[in-house]
């Protein structure tokens, strides 16, 4: 009897291996540690995250700071309590979170900063865009579209940014401009909407066409902004096509808005290889291996590792979507998450 036994709860043990592989092979828990869940972007991350690590072993828990620094610094130190294999950050305020990060890898925990980046302290790890080759390809859309207009690269272009301290619209403003110094013809007139409020994007595109009204290109730093863009142009009597128009991150509603006419170019932020990038390396951060510099293939894009003063930096470049290949599912403004499947980096 004792035998059957045994042999029986052998059996059931292995069925169970079998239909829970998952929690059998979990190598722990990784919190990721998100700003808000108000916009696309953001709750693409928590799914894309959350599918990558699973399929190197990880589980992940989410925790929303609702855009509130203390909010965040206080689940910062919740977390470290917790000594998780490692934590995923997205902060809300870039220089608030910097004790928290130091206490968190003080505790021997691994920091790894996703989309934005912080270079006050070192971290373990760093995932994002390629933010100043956004604004080089931005530009050579820019390029394509005034020639097309005018015959040659000259105009004049409104360029709405996000909020001011945030380095991610800083670099691709220094992309773009950097690019577009070589066209003299060309005058750019630069504004930031504050906090990154659509509705003063639409405040500055509505006050900029009475003030320009031979602005031939219109340039958002996020999705968001190019519909209260949008608004702002009909209110004004602009139908699509009137004045030229780009954005850059690639969610939804600027597919959509190319879709209807109204933008012409969204230069996608690569939502789903940076986070693939971070499953990739987690092995390597929880066990304190050297991550090389280098190109790494991350889901068909290639992602450059380097070595900078705040830590291990990987950037993964945007692509631009027009009407030719804005129903292409590799875009994560179509939300279908793609079928790749990573490995850990050996």
């Amino acid at each position: 009897m004792k035998r059957f036994l045994t042999g029986l709860f052998g059996i059931l043990a292995l069925a169970m291996a079998m239909l829970t592989p998952a929690f059998a092979q979990s190598k722990g828990t990784v919190y990721y540690l998100v700003p808000t869940l108000l916009d696309e972007f953001q709750t693409g991350s928590v799914s894309a995250l959350e599918m990558f690590l699973k399929q190197v072993g990880y589980e992940m828990k989410t925790l929303n700071a609702d855009n509130k620094t203390d909010v965040q610094q206080s689940q910062m130190n919740d977390v470290i309590a917790l000594k998780p294999q490692a934590i995923i950050l997205a902060a809300v305020d870039f220089n608030a979170l910097k004790p928290s990060i130091e206490s968190a890898r003080a505790a021997g925990i691994p920091v790894v900063e996703f989309d934005r980046q912080i270079t006050s302290t070192m971290s373990d790890f760093t995932s994002v865009a390629g933010t100043i080759e956004i604004g080089y390809v931005a530009a050579e859309a820019a390029e394509k579209l005034l020639t097309e207009k005018n015959g040659s690269v000259k105009g004049k272009i409104l360029q709405v940014l996000g909020d001011p301290g945030d380095p991610y619209t800083l670099d691709i403003q220094k992309g773009f401009e950097e690019k577009m110094s070589a066209f003299p013809e060309v005058t750019i007139i630069s504004k930031p909407a504050m906090q990154w409020e659509a509705s003063n994007a639409g405040t500055i595109v509505a006050d900029a066409v009475v003030a320009n009204p031979d602005i031939d290109l219109i340039f958002n730093h996020a999705a968001h902004l190019s519909v209260a863009a949008v608004a702002a142009l009909e209110t004004a009597g602009k139908k699509p096509g009137d004045i030229l128009m780009m954005s850059s991150n690639g969610a939804p509603v600027g597919l959509d808005l190319i879709r209807k006419g109204w933008l012409n170019v969204e230069v996608e932020q690569p939502l789903y290889a940076q986070a693939a990038a971070v499953a990739m390396f987690m092995d390597k951060l929880v066990n304190k291996q050297e991550i090389k510099p280098g190109e790494y293939d991350v889901i068909g894009l290639k992602g450059v590792v380097t070595n900078e003063a705040w830590g291990p930096n990987l950037k993964v470049p945007g692509a631009a979507i027009d009407k030719s290949n804005v129903d292409d599912p590799k875009f994560w403004g179509n939300m279908k998450p793609p079928s790749d499947t990573i490995k850990s980096v050996e």
